[in-house]
């Protein structure tokens, strides 16, 4: 099949209408790796998936095969082919052994997507998907897939639990500057609570912390941050990690009496909250100090910042390294490498009844994380 006839007279249905691809090709066209690919990318956040597929094959025909250009091939090949899966296609097995012939691993995924979802088994799928999650960035598609694949296999993240708390009653929140009317106002709700020890972080005491505590490099990393929020996730990982306890964002709070009384209740050693397509929330968790799930997050943090410097910053330092550092600890479990220390991992609908979001007018004045 040629699919790079004709991409000089490509039609609105060629991009089922979507007005943001439709302008995008009128003024650029698609005669690149990186406009198909650009071109893809809007129509698979638009949830036209077929026609993604489709521009992302294009991508990987002009694509040169080199290892030095990015997108890599692999990368390609493998969007397209989760996108035929989304929109109910079957799995040309020709073009799942040309991926496998450029990264096994991706065709490996691939093929545990297809068997999760077409066959039913996602144990099956976990096994078969193994670490190749690795080949991707922190906080890419693969890892929220992987999650669903142990949760959709009743995977057992409780076990081995403490009959005691083990996670110290200690909250931490953080704000750069002069915090806002409303910030504050959120401040003297937590420090009202009793039963729980409530620290605030602003940006010179961080910055002395993770000195005193981690050293340079991680001061320097908190420093060279993008955005507050970027230089917020770095901060969480190391205060919990060093101290034990529970990270709030400072822009959202706990909701009520029932909310503080299931921090109190919890014996396990990591507690994690998911959103509704299986993303682990950052703004607000609990875990032991020294926990294994969040060396696994700080190693993310560190070779992100070092090798990637300009990754999406939920991908970089955010939920994405979360999202990982929490398969890395089930692949291993699975794999019979180590077992997994006790972790509650609870959806959004128990997250919705803890966290209670209240309106920041700040958000309107600045520049937001996903801008930069």
């Amino acid at each position: 099949m040629n699919y790079l006839a004709g991409l000089d007279m490509l039609s609105e249905q060629d991009f089922a209408d979507d007005g943001q691809a439709i302008a995008f090709y009128r003024e650029n066209g698609c005669t690149t790796v990186m406009q198909a690919f650009t071109l893809a990318n809007i129509l698979h956040t638009s949830f036209r998936v077929q026609e993604a597929s489709r521009f992302y094959r294009i991508a990987f025909e002009l694509h040169s095969k080199s290892p030095s250009e990015y997108p890599l091939a692999q990368s390609l090949l493998q969007a397209r082919l989760l996108c035929l899966m989304k929109a109910g296609k079957e799995l040309p097995s020709h073009e799942v052994a040309e991926l496998r012939a450029l990264c096994a691993p991706h065709a490996n995924f691939i093929e545990s997507v297809h068997l999760a979802w077409r066959g039913g088994d996602p144990l099956g799928a976990m096994r078969l998907t193994a670490n190749a999650f690795e080949e991707f960035h922190t906080g890419e598609e693969i890892d929220t897939l992987y999650l669903g694949f142990a949760l959709q296999s009743n995977f057992p993240f409780i076990k081995g639990c403490s009959d005691h708390r083990v996670i110290p009653n200690q909250l931490f929140l953080y704000w750069d500057q002069t915090p806002p009317e409303e910030i504050r106002a959120n401040f003297d709700f937590h420090r009202q609570i009793s039963g729980l020890d409530v620290r605030i972080f602003d940006k010179p005491e961080a910055e002395q912390w993770l000195y005193d505590v981690y050293g340079v490099e991680a001061r320097s990393l908190f420093l060279s941050a993008r955005h507050p929020a970027e230089a917020a996730d770095i901060l969480r990982v190391h205060v919990i990690q060093a101290l034990g306890g529970w990270w709030l964002d400072a822009d959202i709070r706990l909701r009520d009496e029932q909310a503080i009384q299931f921090i109190l209740d919890r014996k396990e050693q990591n507690v994690l909250f998911l959103t509704h397509n299986n993303v682990v929330h950052n703004d607000f968790f609990g875990s032991v100090a020294q926990s294994p799930l969040l060396n696994e997050c700080l190693l993310n943090i560190y070779r992100n910042c070092f090798l990637h410097p300009g990754l999406f910053i939920a991908y970089k330092t955010g939920p994405g390294v979360f999202n990982r550092a929490l398969n890395r600890l089930i692949h291993r479990d699975v794999s019979g490498i180590a077992p997994m220390a006790p972790t509650s991992v609870h959806d959004h609908h128990v997250f919705g009844r803890l966290i209670e979001e209240f309106e920041t007018p700040y958000k309107h004045q600045t520049k937001h994380w996903q801008a930069v």
